[in-house]
């Protein structure tokens, strides 16, 4: 059997029964030789699972939170614990205590971490048909929405199980979010901070249509949701700064310039001098608060003229197309307003995705920063 002395099971637990018994026995078994458990601030009558599994195995280091601090704050503190006192360690991989990931599946996932390097999650198949509709729902439109808002493809992006080398640890410890949101945060922090990733396929196992977890649809549903659409408010925000920049250069350049020059140099002055300087702004805020791109400024800035340009042309193209299609007018009407506003929607968020994968996606290798 391979060796796995130099990797660590965090094993975080809210509450447990007979399964942290299972899931603990096939750990062993399959040769893993250290776990930090981690006792989430659980009851009182709970809390001899622990203690029984750690005076039983000394592979085990136990970990105890006096009240219950949300997964996140578990993984985290399990991390700290690990960096600190495992200083030959390669890595950790995550497993949650409701036995429902195959223990070989958690050595197929370390093994892949210690091979190449890179972060594993674990993805289960959700088109089989014994995956509870929730479940299946839940995780598909979770899947969508982080490929369009945030341009990643996840096959699996509530998987509990995750292998993480040592060098991702010391990123992703200082990540925010201290419950179901952390592991969201994680996958967001994967792809900030440059931290390769690579997917592994594992057995999809559901125990009484996944009763036991201990997530609020509702509740965690939004605290995960909300860091994902972030990335688009903050798009939205920055392009109505920049838009409010705008037209107070439009109106200032147009007032110092009305007595120097005709009015046709002055609107075309004042539009120039409005939208390049909007555009600087957007560009800037953009790839610091935005997208957080570690890209060469030149490089992106170059890609953003090569975008802002066509988009520009085009934008004026559809409007013409579409007015001259149900026979309006360009002359300010109500329906020549709506068609403008409907192909602005359009290329503003057609405009979003070619950034995120494009103008600000992270760097190749080679590339220099900044």
């Amino acid at each position: 059997m391979e060796d796995l002395s130099k990797i660590s099971v965090v094993l975080p637990s809210l509450d447990p029964d007979e399964k942290l018994v299972q899931v603990i026995d096939g750990l062993l078994e399959y040769g893993f030789t250290d776990i930090i458990l981690v006792n989430d601030g659980s009851k009182p009558e709970n809390l001899h699972y622990f203690t029984e599994q750690a005076e039983k195995h000394p592979e085990i280091t136990l970990l105890h939170h006096e009240v219950n601090k949300g997964k996140g704050a578990a993984l985290k503190n399990a991390f700290r614990w690990f960096l600190a006192n495992r200083p030959e360690g390669k890595g950790v991989v995550t497993v949650d205590g409701d036995n429902q990931h195959h223990p070989e599946d958690t050595r197929n996932c370390a093994l892949h971490m210690l091979r190449t390097g890179h972060s594993v999650l674990g993805c289960r198949d959700f088109s089989q048909e014994d995956v509870p509709p929730r479940s299946r729902f839940g995780n598909r439109t979770t899947s969508l929405v982080f490929k369009f808002f945030c341009g990643m493809t996840l096959s699996d992006t509530q998987t509990g199980l995750r292998a993480l080398p040592t060098k991702a640890l010391k990123t992703l410890v200082n990540v925010a979010g201290d419950r179901f949101e952390y592991e969201t945060n994680m996958l967001l922090a994967f792809k900030e901070n440059r931290l390769p990733y690579d997917e592994v396929k594992i057995r999809t196992v559901y125990i009484e249509e996944n009763k036991s977890s201990h997530f609020r649809v509702l509740h965690d549903s939004w605290r995960i949701y909300k860091l994902i659409l972030g990335y688009f408010f903050r798009y939205t925000l920055s392009a109505i700064i920049s838009w409010v920049l705008e037209v107070v250069i439009v109106a200032l350049l147009a007032w110092l310039l009305q007595d120097r020059m005709a009015l046709i140099l002055v609107s075309g002055a004042s539009t120039a001098g409005g939208r390049i300087t909007s555009s600087v702004l957007n560009f800037y805020l953009n790839k610091k608060l935005v997208f957080h791109s570690s890209t060469n400024t030149g490089v992106a800035l170059m890609r953003y003229i090569m975008l802002a340009v066509p988009q520009m042309l085009l934008q004026i193209l559809l409007t013409s197309g579409v007015c001259g299609l149900f026979g309006v007018e360009a002359d300010g009407s109500l329906a020549y307003m709506l068609i403008y506003c409907a192909v602005m929607i359009v290329l503003f968020i057609f405009s979003y995705t070619i950034q995120q994968r494009w103008v600000f996606a992270p760097q190749t290798k080679g590339q220099e920063d900044e």
